[in-house]
């Protein structure tokens, strides 16, 4: 692949120190999950994601040393119930020195949040002239606005570049290696190559295991054999295929399993059925 122009590379360094600043906000819930732990206090089992409005405005009113009842109160619509928060919150010893750690954590975690914010901005508006790829990416199950930008600043949308998905992906150092001798395959370790992007493509592949989608089915047929972490490569390396695909012909990935007839009903039927009522085709509602 050709040295990119200067623009390219300035959209990299911005991508690039945005995705350590998304290691480091990983770390920093991590850690403040775990000192939640530490004092005994149990949102975790309650909360799938520790990090949504609701398990945040608790854990604020916490540090904070609210009464117990107006956090409960916090809770928004949680299927479990009052007595399970109510448990949950009991702290074992939640000391000044939990709470301290706890705020400045917590502290850190949103500053961090809107510092990736800013080169968020920073990366979408220098991305102004792909626009159309970055819509096109978005396509794919598993790729996300934030995904798509990424990965177009270290790929670029110009697929004449590497010629054919298979040097694309040994580009990227996604592809297994080939060590056979005597009939005998030796290893299959994935070669050296874009570290950035070979961690887009699992991060893309995690996600996409876990949407409804063709490529779920890939995933769950090759972790019968692989096991989960070489599955998770096998379907990174698919996805850069499908990647080069996308790009180079300039169209939308189409799912085999995905109705995106009655997605885009879903999507619209809510604005339709407003129009029909105010113009006089249904009855309103009594």
């Amino acid at each position: 692949m050709d040295i990119p122009e200067a623009h390219v590379r300035h959209l990299r360094l911005i991508a690039r120190q945005r995705q350590k600043l998304g290691g480091m906000l990983a770390s920093e819930k991590n850690r403040l999950h775990k000192v939640l732990s530490d004092s005994g206090i149990r949102l975790g089992v309650l909360f799938s994601d520790m990090h949504g409005q609701a398990a945040r405005d608790m854990t604020k009113a916490l540090i904070a040393g609210k009464p117990l009842p107006d956090v409960l109160d916090l809770a928004g619509r949680l299927r479990a119930s009052r007595a399970d928060l109510f448990e949950a919150l009991q702290p074992e010893e939640l000391s000044q020195a939990h709470l301290f750690v706890l705020g400045e954590t917590m502290a850190h975690i949103e500053e961090l949040e809107a510092r990736m914010g800013r080169f968020e901005q920073e990366l979408l508006k220098g991305l102004s002239a792909w626009q159309t790829e970055l819509v096109l990416l978005q396509t794919i199950p598993g790729i996300d606005v934030m995904g798509a930008a990424m990965l177009l600043v270290e790929i670029s949308a110009e697929m004449q570049n590497f010629g054919s998905a298979e040097r694309l992906a040994l580009w990227v150092g996604i592809c297994p290696g080939n060590n056979e001798s005597a009939g005998k395959r030796k290893t299959g370790k994935t070669r050296k190559g874009n570290a950035w992007v070979r961690r887009l493509l699992c991060e893309f592949a995690q996600a996409a295991s876990r949407s409804r989608c063709a490529l779920k089915d890939k995933f769950a047929a090759l972790s019968i054999r692989k096991g989960h972490k070489k599955s998770i490569v096998a379907l990174a390396h698919k996805m850069l295929r499908i990647v080069f695909a996308v790009l180079k012909n300039k169209t939308p990935y189409l799912d085999k399993v995905v109705d995106y007839e009655a997605l885009s009903v879903q999507r619209k039927a809510p604005r339709w059925m407003k129009m029909l009522i105010k113009h006089g085709y249904m009855p309103t509602a009594a």
